[in-house]
């Protein structure tokens, strides 16, 4: 086969396989419109996992899409432990301003839709749960502090005292009046309650304000926050705390049709009779932002930043680890940019990490290594300010990180020190002592030659070529020398 046929080949069977593609490509789209034309759509977002603001910026860009695409249902499918109190309510804002009705489920069995998740669910126009399901632990945990579960020791009940606490309650007025009055303790716990109560106060009357909004238990709602209260599905069910128990999403679709709901103000009727179900899941970049803000990998983050421009610093030149430190801090400051970030631990691990590149650079013999690993670890445990689920720094991470930062200083130290002892190889201090041969003289002056350079030399005695001289001192460019066999 000549050149010329075989390219006319190889182009006819191009074009065939173009135009193939062509056709299944329209071939999808046609099926498609055609699912689309004939039913209704409901459209499925995901939560799986703690609800930070990436998570919050995917639910409410998709809810925006969907009202703007005619979808007829949304369903949010969830699995989460709960997350950031700010993100929770970004989410509920969006569901009620919603001109769709959304429907959350708890999905699939072994899921649950703890604290902030549970939120969401009282929110929604319609709450399902898989079987296997559980659903609760809606306490709010307060930021900044490691604050005793609601009905626990030390947390002030709600609920009005009963006889007997009233009677205990006044015996412990009479014992405290009969000793001394310690003011500034009283004033500092006073207030300290003060603060817890009004945390919950806000989280009880928020979930009270969505179960009446929605016509769902409120009392179980109450003792969720109060008493981290936990239900399974069936349980949810029976107490009208969600709608119905739906085996999966075709289950769901069907007890959902028909039910009316109450979508900004006015009663709608969901009609999602043989519905299209089109999933859209969180793209790369927000599972990316997802990822990177959680605690541990931002903390990660920050310190490899850290170190590579460190070894950067050290190492002028070297490129890489500053390039690839400097990728890694701007990654771990967004993700504390959107993180609950305690001052005074970010102040400590800053002040950490700057004792030890002083030791690094001006060595102290540990002192300033020690002094900034301490504060490197206080810096960490610090460092977030909340306790929301999946938003806690692992101690495990705490302790290697602190660990392998201490065995970083250890060996800085070991090296300085190994430095001090080592015998002087450079500089004048290294030529003292040291020997030279004559070259050339003339009565008190002349060259000499020192490990193959010419010096000019000067001595208090007569000198001759070839002899051997010691060097007693550096003068600039000059040589102060006398013969080695005194």
């Amino acid at each position: 086969m000549t050149p010329h046929k075989r390219a006319l080949s190889a182009l006819s069977l191009i074009s065939i396989l173009l135009g193939l593609g062509l056709l299944v490509v329209a071939q999808f789209l046609n099926l498609a419109q055609a699912q689309q034309d004939q039913g209704k759509i409901a459209r499925i977002l995901e939560i799986n996992g703690p609800i930070g603001p990436p998570i919050a910026d995917y639910i409410t860009e998709s809810i925006a899409g969907a009202q703007r695409d005619g979808v007829d249902l949304i369903i949010i499918e969830m699995d989460t432990p709960g997350g950031l109190d700010t993100s929770m309510r970004r989410i509920i804002k969006e569901i009620i301003a919603s001109s769709i009705p959304v429907a959350s489920y708890v999905s699939p069995s072994g899921a649950r839709a703890a604290s902030a998740g549970t939120y969401i669910l009282y929110a929604s126009h319609i709450a399902a749960m898989a079987p296997g399901t559980n659903l609760g632990a809606a306490t709010p945990v307060q930021l900044g502090g490691r604050n005793p579960l609601p009905g626990s020791d030390g947390f002030p009940s709600a609920d009005p005292p009963s006889n007997d606490d009233a009677d205990k309650n006044a015996d412990d007025d009479n014992e405290a009046d009969a000793e001394p009055d310690d003011g500034d303790t009283k004033d500092a716990m006073s207030n300290e309650d003060s603060m817890r109560a009004k945390v919950i106060n806000d989280a009880t009357a928020y979930i009270k304000g969505l179960a009446e909004l929605r016509g769902r238990n409120e009392d179980w709602a109450v003792k969720a926050v109060r008493e981290a209260a936990s239900l399974t599905a069936s349980e949810a069910a029976d107490m009208n705390v969600i709608d119905f128990v739906a085996g999966n999403l075709n289950d769901l679709l069907d007890q959902a049709n028909g039910r009316i709901v109450e979508v900004n103000g006015n009663d709608v009727t969901i009609d999602i009779d043989n519905a299209f179900l089109e999933r859209e899941g969180p793209d790369w970049a927000t599972r990316f932002l997802a990822a990177i803000t959680d605690p541990n990998v931002a903390f990660l983050l920050m310190t490899i930043g850290f170190y590579g421009l460190f070894f950067e610093m050290a190492n002028p030149g070297a490129i890489i680890p500053g390039t690839f430190g400097l990728i890694a801090l701007i990654m771990g400051l967004y993700a504390l940019s959107v993180l609950p970030v305690s001052m005074a631990g970010a102040g400590l691990l800053l002040l950490g990490l700057m004792l030890m590149v002083a030791e690094a650079f001006a060595p102290s013999f540990g002192a300033l290594g020690i002094g900034g690993l301490a504060a490197f670890g206080l810096g960490a445990t610090m460092l977030f300010d909340t306790d929301a689920p999946g938003f806690t720094l692992s101690w495990s991470i705490i302790i290697g990180t602190t660990l392998v930062t201490g065995a970083f200083m250890a060996g800085i130290v070991v090296f300085a020190l190994s430095a001090q002892r080592r015998v002087v190889t450079t500089g004048i201090p290294y030529m003292l002592r040291q020997t030279a041969i004559v070259e050339s003289w003339d009565g008190d002056k002349g060259w000499v030659l020192f490990e193959g350079e010419r010096w000019w030399a000067v001595s208090n005695q007569e000198l001759k070529a070839g002899q051997t001289v010691k060097i007693l001192a550096v003068d600039h460019l000059t040589l102060e020398v006398e013969p080695a066999d005194l």
